[in-house]
């Protein structure tokens, strides 16, 4: 690592290096060669005079790729691609006539993209899967163990941490979704030529329709997909880029609610995300625990969330066939988008995986707060009891109101339940059975085992033969 030059953190810091490796320029470039490959056999086979020799001398050097040759090609060329094409021409002075026969440059450019995102969007999916899969397991792990409930961050009715595992998991479930299907969606841009009409290739087989027809599929055959986009400019349209940059910050804004939630619940020190034996959670003050995992996860998030716009944008302004504009923008976004979700969701299984729980300050808080939640249960069976249900309402209401006073003001215990006892609008009401947690949690346990049962298994058994890949935090 250069330490003179500004690095980009994603890959110096925070995603994986399967992903690093995958944006890399030398995949790109070996990349590219593959193309140039393929298109050289689809020629041949369809009968442009291309020798077997010749395309056996591009195959043997598709890897040796001579990168400060390439650099110096560019500098005095300003083109990349025609670098690149004199950097393998040099190398394969036999076949240096063909390479690239009938392309224009975004034959290798839009085509590695579209096969880099594929990839990309592969690896995404494995993550997914591996978090999907470990969250699954804590909610089964804790389905039973009652917690409070929040809205508007207020406590409310009880629910379990099993229960609110399974929103997580819900969330990215729903992104694994979107992923299938870009990944289903996604296709070659194939051999359109200059802006999109094959008029080069037209040429190349004398005015021969289907065989240029044909060669769009061979080419498409070769490097894995199925078809290619059913008509372009110069390049498939960047609505592609935006729908995938969606998708994945479709996983950045889950990952985000997610690990949000751990920082509340850490602060209230419920539930704690992994902390090393040797970790400093602050210079100054030596007994914090920060949550610097989902702190990252919530940071890297808001950063993926805004490629999109950056996309969006780009798609806008591609005049007609196309313009360069989106060139500069696309080499930072697409990739920095993969890396970046690749870094979150490794943050994310990080956190899962040593998650800890705290049951008994869980349960403290609850029980701190259960005489409010259990007044909808006393409220029913009050009007059971032959009461009316607004009257009942407003004396809760009171009651509730001067017990949440005394609580605040005093720094007392919760006595709502102590002050309903004495008022006769309830004397019918059992108020002295000490309250029970799980009788508040209403179906919250089952909808863990019937979520397990449901949506998790069905993707495990899917997915029963996919490897999964290392998540390892490396800071």
């Amino acid at each position: 690592m250069s330490h003179s030059t500004y690095e980009n953190p994603l890959t110096t810091r925070y995603a994986s290096a399967e992903m690093a490796r995958l944006w890399s320029d030398e995949t790109k470039f070996r990349t590219w060669r593959r193309l140039w490959i393929a298109l050289a056999e689809a020629e041949a086979e369809l009968g442009l005079p291309i020798k077997p020799a010749q395309i056996a001398e591009l195959k043997a050097h598709a890897e040796d790729i001579d990168f400060e040759a390439a650099a110096a090609h560019e500098r005095r060329l300003r083109h990349d691609v025609m670098a690149h094409v004199h950097t393998y021409g040099d190398a394969c002075p036999s076949a240096a006539g063909i390479i690239h026969l009938g392309a224009t440059s975004c034959y290798v450019t839009d085509n590695t993209d579209l096969l880099l995102m594929r990839d990309g969007l592969t690896l995404v999916r494995q993550r997914l899967l591996a978090v999907i899969d470990r969250l699954a397991r804590f909610a089964v792990a804790q389905r039973d163990l009652a917690c409070l409930g929040w809205t508007h961050l207020q406590p409310a009715q009880p629910t379990t941490v099993g229960k609110r595992a399974t929103l997580w998991a819900y969330d990215l479930v729903l992104d694994l979704n979107e992923i299938e299907h870009r990944l289903t969606e996604l296709k070659a841009r194939g051999v359109k030529g200059t802006t999109g009409t094959q008029a080069s290739f037209l040429a190349l087989f004398d005015g021969d329709h289907k065989k240029v027809r044909r060669l769009e599929d061979r080419v498409a055959e070769k490097i894995g997909f199925a078809a290619t986009y059913a008509v372009t400019g110069q390049t498939y349209s960047r609505k592609v880029d935006v729908q995938v940059l969606d998708a994945l910050s479709g996983i950045a804004g889950s990952a985000h609610k997610a690990a949000t939630d751990l920082r509340l619940l850490q602060s209230r020190m419920e539930i704690e995300e992994p902390f090393g034996e040797k970790q400093i959670g602050s210079s100054a003050m030596a007994y914090k625990r920060n949550p610097m995992r989902s702190e990252r996860i919530c940071s890297l998030a808001r950063f993926a969330m805004a490629l999109p716009q950056v996309a969006a944008q780009t798609l806008a302004t591609q005049w007609m066939e196309r313009t360069l504009d989106d060139s500069a923008a696309r080499r930072l976004t697409l990739p920095q988008a993969f890396l970046a979700i690749d870094a979150i969701l490794v943050l994310y299984q990080n956190v899962v995986d040593g998650i800890v729980v705290y049951p008994k300050v869980i349960a403290r808080h609850l029980h701190d707060m259960l005489p409010f939640m259990a007044t909808e249960n006393v409220l029913m069976d009050a009007v059971r009891a032959g009461g009316d249900r607004q009257e009942l309402h407003e004396q809760i209401r009171i009651h509730s109101q001067a017990a949440a006073r005394r609580v605040k003001e005093d720094g007392a215990a919760n006595d709502l339940m102590e002050r309903l006892a004495a008022d006769p609008a309830f004397a019918k009401v059992d108020l002295t059975t000490p309250l029970d947690p799980q009788s508040f949690v209403g179906r919250a346990p089952q909808q863990v085992d019937e979520f397990i049962e449901e949506v998790i298994e069905p993707i495990r058994k899917r997915y029963a033969a996919e490897k999964e890949l290392a998540a390892e935090v490396r800071v």
